[in-house]
């Protein structure tokens, strides 16, 4: 009898944990098919960027991962197509066949329409993005020190972090970290040159999915780190360095970050009928596509409304990503023995989110209560330590953990990659230049495009 194919499309928390499980499994062959060749951890994306980690320490090849695991292979190739009734998909490497199809793309950044956002904003989604993010804020450093525009100095200073869920404010915190700690000793030309870090949200309060507790304390540690948080704002538009909001306010900047939202993602071959909001593909409670036979979602990609505790589905989590995983694999499991498949329920351990050295917050389910402060941080410290797929990630990031605590943060401030530029950056500067020049003057520290103070 031959093995049965079963192809995972995605190595994110779903894909890789799905994976790992149904590695050694007889009657099974597994081939995990990703546009990168590693696995990277999500979560620790913004200590890249902002250079108290480097790449490798939350990145790992697949073919390392599956080392010595005969029925777990691996395929470089974005998925372009799929073809329910030929059992096939089509990748940008080729095709590839298979009896089980288990689609773990996750997720990408939502614009929400908005093409200025989508072509100059900075999102953080991958670890290109990361790595672009860091580049970009290195450079800006380096184009302030070589400015005597005042005008676009201030453009400069400005940073501006749409979205104020735990990405956003994760991204928020290290940033006032590392201006309050670091930019000193690594750029001593900017003495007297404060950046400015705003926050902004359109919903009421920072970190809307936790408990009110949490969203307190948190806003207060925001604000005391000298953070300045903008809620009910809701950004419209991102152009000619100015953030636009739909009230009418705007804020100059050179540097939109968006953690504003993300979507799933479409797939050529699939019914219309499969998808609901956000791209989510429409799931039962086996993680089966709703009008598919043998294809199945898991992770950020799918919504399952079947599970009595979430009837609206799951949130978009790393945690429920994993916990489908392992339910998948024994379903699978299930399905080649001629078994009775399990029905998915979450189980819901909490969540937390980090905000700065020895400040976190931590709602958990058991108990249920909340805790906050250096306990919070701690526990986020160890539980992002133990995710981390394997002990040369865990050593490495325990490790500049430590030398970011215990003395002062060493950032990894290389710029390798691509940086996205202005283009029109150095002609501008020439151009204001010459009209400040001529008329004898600079624009005040605090000129605004709105009545209100930024």
């Amino acid at each position: 009898m031959k093995d049965k194919k079963i192809v995972i499309i995605g190595g994110g928390f779903a894909g890789i944990h799905l994976a790992k499980q149904l590695g050694g499994n007889q009657g099974i062959a597994v081939t995990l098919v990703d546009k990168n060749n590693y696995n990277f951890f999500t979560p620790l994306l913004y200590q890249v960027a902002t250079g108290l980690l480097d790449i490798s320490s939350i990145c790992i090849p697949f073919r390392t991962l599956f080392k010595g695991t005969k029925n777990l292979n691996f395929r470089l190739g974005e998925l372009q197509k799929i073809c329910p009734k030929e059992n096939e998909v089509v990748l940008s490497t080729g095709m590839l066949p298979y009896d089980y199809l288990i689609i773990a793309t996750g997720t990408k950044s939502n614009f929400f329409g908005m093409e200025n956002i989508k072509k100059h904003s900075l999102p953080m989604k991958s670890v290109d993005d990361a790595t672009k993010l860091r580049n970009y804020l290195l450079m800006e450093a380096e184009k302030v020190i070589n400015t005597d525009d005042a005008d676009e100095k201030r453009k400069m200073r400005n940073i501006v972090i749409s979205g104020a869920g735990p990405s956003g404010v994760e991204v928020a915190g290290m940033l006032a970290e590392m201006r309050n700690r670091v930019l000193e000793e690594i750029y001593p030309e900017l003495d007297g040159e404060k950046m400015h870090i705003y926050l902004v949200d359109g919903a009421p309060t920072v970190l809307p999915p936790f408990s009110e507790k949490s969203q307190k304390y948190s806003l207060k540690q925001l604000r005391n780190m000298g953070i300045r948080v903008e809620l009910n704002k809701m950004v419209s538009d991102y152009k000619n360095d100015t953030v636009y909001f739909k009230d009418g306010d705007a804020i100059e900047t050179k540097t939109l970050i968006w953690t504003a939202g993300v979507i799933a993602i479409r797939f050529k071959g699939l019914s219309e009928d499969s998808y609901e909001k956000g791209n989510r593909l429409r799931v039962n409670e086996f993680n089966k596509v709703d009008h598919t036979q043998n294809i199945y979602a898991i992770g950020d990609a799918c919504l399952q409304k079947t599970d009595a505790n979430f009837p609206g589905g799951h949130p978009q989590l790393a945690s429920v990503a994993q916990q489908q995983g392992r339910t998948m694999a024994k379903n699978l499991m299930a399905f080649v023995g001629n078994k009775k498949p399990e029905a998915f329920k979450y189980t819901d351990k909490g969540k937390m989110a980090i905000i700065g050295r020895n400040k976190a917050v931590a709602d958990l389910n058991t108990p249920k209560t909340t805790i906050t402060g250096w306990f919070a941080w701690i526990a986020w410290l160890f539980v992002h330590l133990f995710l981390l797929l394997n002990y040369r990630n865990q050593f490495r990031t325990m490790w500049n953990w430590g030398m970011a605590y215990f003395g002062k943060a060493r950032s990894q401030g290389i710029m390798v990659g691509e940086y996205p530029f202005h283009d029109d950056d150095n002609e501008r500067i020439k151009k204001k230049a010459i009209e400040m020049n001529s008329k004898g003057g600079v624009p005040s520290e605090n000129k605004l495009i709105s009545n209100r103070k930024y």
